[in-house]
């Protein structure tokens, strides 16, 4: 015999609007220490000339030449290897940096940092570690203190 039921349950439904699926992007394949920021040098990258930007850098590779982000921070990974000369608002320093540094706002030199030059900023800080071998020129009053020990320890 006909059931009403089972009628009503072979009957089609109207189907619905599909919803497209975003594609999957993997992160599996990118090491978990990379990190990713507006303007980037991998750690497996090599860069030879001038880097001019208006945005926020990062470098975890090697760089050599020039470097200008007048209107922004430039970090220096610890990994990183720099040759140049740096202009820019603030510079974090991890790496190794030679070449000379100025910094409208900020120069910080953290435990693993390193310059061999000189540097230019109106607020300098270091971390205990940390390397400078150059002349420092920090200050509302543009003192000027020539570096030549190995190692820098920081103060308060």
């Amino acid at each position: 015999m006909w059931a009403r039921d089972t009628a009503q349950e072979s009957t089609p439904r109207p189907s619905q609007p599909v919803q497209p699926v975003p594609p999957v992007v993997s992160t599996a394949a990118r090491p978990a220490e990379e990190r990713r920021v507006v303007a980037w040098v991998g750690k497996s990258l090599l860069f030879r000339g001038d880097l001019i930007g208006l945005e926020d850098m990062t470098i975890d590779g090697r760089v050599e030449g020039t470097i200008e982000l007048r209107e922004n921070t430039l970090t220096i990974g610890a990994d990183a290897t720099v040759q140049a000369d740096i202009s820019a608002k603030s510079v974090i320093i991890n790496g190794t940096v030679v070449g000379t540094i100025a910094a409208t706002e900020t120069v910080f030199i953290g435990e693993t940092g390193s310059v061999e030059g000189n540097v230019t900023s109106r607020r300098l800080s270091m971390a205990e570690g940390a390397v400078v071998k150059g002349q420092i020129t920090a200050g509302g009053n543009r003192s000027t203190t020539k570096v030549s020990e190995p190692e820098l320890k920081s103060v308060g």
